[in-house]
C-alpha cells in the first residue's frame, strides 16, 4: 500500500466512523466474542465528586511514564455555570473506554491492538504495532495517540502492566483526593464498581455506536451531560 493510499484510507475511515454508528458496530462484531470472560474491568467517574484537580492525570503520567505532549487521561472542564460568586464547573474524564466491542481491535492489521480475554482491558502489543494509525483513526472517542518515543499506538490501559500487575488500583484511582473514581469487575455483583453503578444514575458516551464502553459517568446534574 502506498503512503498516499494509506493516508486516504485512514482519513476515510476516521470520517466514516464519525458519521455512521453502524459501521463501528459491524466492524466490532466481526471480532472475538468476549461476553463470557471471567472479569470485565470497568471504571466509574463521579462528576459530582470530581474537583478538577488533575491529580489523576499527574499520577497516570508518573506511573506509566507518559511523555510530555501526549496524555492517556484528560479531565476536561466545562464552561462556567452560574454567576459569580456562585460559579460551578463540570469535569469530564476523557480516556479509553475499554469497549467490549472495540473497533480499534477490529481494524488492526497486525493484531497489536487486542482485548485481554482475562480482564476485558483493551491494550496494545508494542512489539507488534507498526504505527499505521488505523486504530487512531477509527476510535470514536479520540483517545489513542502515537507514542513520541516508541512510535507505537498508546492509550490508557487501566495501568495493566504497572499498578494492576502489582495488585494495586489504577494510579488515577489511588491518587484521587475525593474518591471520584471507582474501579473493579463488572462481572462481580459484589464489587464496588457494580454497587456504584446500581446506586447512581449513570451514563456512557456514544453507546449508539455499539461499542459497549466500560467507562461510566455519574452526571454532574446541571446542564447537558455528554452523549
Amino acid at each position: 500500500m502506498t503512503a498516499c493510499s494509506r493516508r486516504n484510507f485512514v482519513s476515510g475511515m476516521g470520517a466514516l466512523i464519525l458519521t455512521t454508528g453502524t459501521t463501528v458496530s459491524l466492524m466490532a462484531q466481526g471480532g472475538t466474542n468476549y461476553a463470557d470472560k471471567t472479569i470485565r474491568y470497568a471504571m466509574v467517574h463521579d462528576e459530582t465528586a470530581c474537583i478538577g484537580c488533575t491529580a489523576c492525570m499527574d499520577a497516570c503520567r508518573e506511573v506509566n511514564q507518559v511523555p510530555e505532549g501526549v496524555s492517556r487521561l484528560e479531565i476536561i472542564r466545562s464552561e462556567p455555570m452560574g454567576e459569580f460568586p456562585n460559579v460551578e464547573y463540570e469535569f469530564f474524564r476523557q480516556s479509553c473506554q475499554h469497549c467490549t466491542n472495540a473497533p480499534c481491535v477490529s481494524v488492526c492489521p497486525t493484531g497489536a491492538s487486542f482485548i485481554d480475554p482475562k480482564t476485558g482491558i483493551v491494550d496494545v502489543h508494542k512489539d507488534l504495532c507498526v504505527g499505521c494509525q488505523y486504530c487512531v483513526a477509527v476510535c470514536p472517542y479520540r483517545v489513542r495517540f502515537i507514542h513520541p518515543i516508541h512510535k507505537t499506538a498508546d492509550k490508557c490501559n487501566f495501568c495493566r502492566d504497572t499498578n494492576l500487575a502489582q495488585g494495586k488500583q489504577p494510579a488515577c484511582v489511588e491518587s484521587c483526593p475525593t474518591n471520584a473514581l471507582t474501579f473493579g469487575d463488572m462481572n462481580d455483583p459484589t464489587s464496588a464498581v457494580v454497587q456504584k453503578v446500581r446506586a447512581n444514575p449513570v451514563y456512557r458516551t456514544k453507546v449508539q455506536l455499539g461499542t459497549e464502553p466500560n467507562l461510566y459517568h455519574i452526571p454532574f446534574g446541571k446542564g447537558e451531560h455528554r452523549s
